[in-house]
């Protein structure tokens, strides 16, 4: 089975090519033009611009990713649906409709965050030849926009079972990182100077750490290091390591002791990690501690698979055809496919 797969729900437009046969799964081509350079100016997603960047490169990148076999051999087309910014999905949504209803393909309508979760299944040939060793999982997902613990029970199974109630701790990290003029994106840059730091140089609060539920919140995290500023007034690098450093053991602890909670309060085979900050090292090393006192595999992915990416989605859109989940779509149905900005994962349906 051959998927194409476009990504484009928010500042990076992304195609995949993506083989799959039997209990291996082979990445042909993957291509992602990020618009980072182009945001950082702003300190932060531009939707205009960034649907704007989409329409410029989509066509360009497809043209790179198949070359002059067309969708020859191609057997699904796969597309992110949601969640995301509405603006850059229609692009991606309109390309990825266009091409599967003219060449009368089936269109597989995957969920962002979806695609995330099965990132693990790029890093990890364990999970490719044998998934049901691994299910269920507690899956941890983190980025800019979500910080959520899913159930996953089994392919296209999943069970929200805590989200954030306000910042995702990849926002939080953003804000912090502009509270302290570092830059943006907020995550790399203060996990590199947190590394520098003392984490017990100030005590940040851990908003809901101890609370009955499995929800997040950060909101309160980000103020706290606001009224440190504040008070302090002039800062050196010296203090902004320690802030950094601070900032992020509080935002870990808080992550991974609510996940190992989830984990044995469902006792769950594996732990995950997915999203943007999955990349960082700090959570990485906390939850691999801890699974491994539960005696649990953890997995998290590569690098190159943590941000937003193609090979994600091609790889979710494979799991729904051998589950035949109700978001293969085809013939006309194709045309009436739409956007859902803010797409459940347990939402199974789009």
């Amino acid at each position: 089975m051959r998927i194409l797969a476009i990504e484009s729900s928010c500042d990076e437009t992304a195609i995949a090519l993506l083989e799959a046969k039997g209990q291996s799964l082979n990445l042909l081509k993957n291509q992602v033009y990020s618009q980072i350079s182009i945001h950082k100016k702003y300190g932060g997603v531009v939707p205009e611009v960034a649907a704007r960047k989409h329409l410029e490169t989509i066509i360009p990148l497809l043209g790179s990713i198949l070359g002059k076999d067309k969708l020859k051999n191609i057997d699904y087309l796969a597309v992110t649906a949601g969640p995301g910014l509405v603006t850059s999905l229609l692009l991606g949504l309109t390309a990825a409709k266009t091409l599967a209803y003219a060449n009368k393909l089936p269109l597989v309508a995957v969920n962002h965050l979806e695609g995330h979760v099965y990132s693990n299944w790029l890093t990890s040939s364990d999970l490719v030849k044998n998934p049901k060793k691994f299910l269920p999982a507690l899956v941890l997902i983190v980025s800019g926009g979500h910080t959520e613990l899913v159930l996953m029970k089994g392919h296209g199974q999943y069970q929200s079972i805590g989200r954030t109630l306000d910042d995702a701790a990849g926002e939080a990290y953003d804000k912090v990182a502009k509270l302290l003029s570092l830059g943006y994106p907020g995550g790399p840059i203060v996990s590199k100077w947190a590394d520098k730091g003392n984490t017990k140089a100030y005590d940040f609060p851990k908003p809901m750490l101890t609370s009955p539920n499995f929800d997040f919140s950060f909101s309160g995290l980000k103020t706290a290091v606001l009224y440190t500023l504040e008070k302090k007034k002039n800062i050196n690098k010296k203090d902004i390591a320690d802030i950094c450093a601070s900032f992020q053991a509080a935002v870990v602890e808080v992550l991974t002791t609510k996940a190992m909670i989830a984990a044995k309060k469902y006792q769950v085979k594996s732990i995950m990690l997915a999203g943007g900050v999955a990349a960082n090292k700090a959570l990485q090393q906390s939850l691999l501690q801890k699974s491994k006192s539960q005696n649990l595999p953890f997995f998290y992915p590569a690098a190159n698979y943590t941000g937003d990416n193609a090979a994600m989605i091609a790889v979710a859109a494979y799991y729904n055809v051998v589950a035949k989940s109700g978001r293969i779509i085809k013939n006309k149905d194709i045309l009436t496919l739409e956007p859902e900005a803010n797409w459940q994962l347990s939402k199974n349906k789009i």
